[in-house]
């Protein structure tokens, strides 16, 4: 087989791309939570950052425990009206997690109440030990987001 100098260069542009692509599509998928609540991930996930501290790194979660409080009024901030409350997810452990309420669909807020059973997926942050949560629970995604998340109260699914 003879190949030219010239679809030896394209080839090689074209291997560039398909690398390239294969990356973004790695990040893409990196970027979806488990099909099934995974709260030993998330613990996992979190104990990583504890020990490296905070990074620009956002990770996919599907946990499921218990609310245990809730921020009884919404708050605006620079993105929207949100919406906050604590749940469990093993003994002695809880993450925050952050509703945008002008992106759900849901009723008037609040929607969950201490006691509740919740599945929530979405973006798992950690800014700090004192600063971190699960966002991004909302069926949107966006330029740094791509996965869609929700929250599942007692059976009732709200994006």
């Amino acid at each position: 087989m003879n190949i030219s100098p010239y679809a030896v260069r394209n080839g090689r542009a074209l291997l560039v791309a398909g690398c390239l692509v294969m990356l973004t599509l790695g990040a893409a998928q990196a970027q979806i939570a488990p099909v099934q609540c995974d709260n030993q991930k998330f613990l996992s996930d979190q104990a990583g950052f504890f020990q490296t501290g905070p990074t620009r790194v956002d990770l996919p979660e599907h946990v499921c425990g218990e609310v245990i409080s809730v921020t009884e009024r919404s708050r605006r901030t620079r993105s929207g009206v949100h919406g906050y409350f604590i749940m469990q997810v093993a003994p002695g452990r809880q993450i925050r997690i952050v509703s945008d309420l002008d992106r759900m669909q849901a009723p008037d807020w609040p929607w969950v109440k201490t006691g509740d059973a919740v599945d929530v997926v979405g973006r798992y942050y950690f800014d700090s030990a004192r600063s971190q949560g699960i966002d991004w629970t909302h069926h949107g995604t966006g330029r740094h987001w791509a996965s869609p998340g929700y929250v599942q109260v007692n059976g009732k699914r709200y994006e």
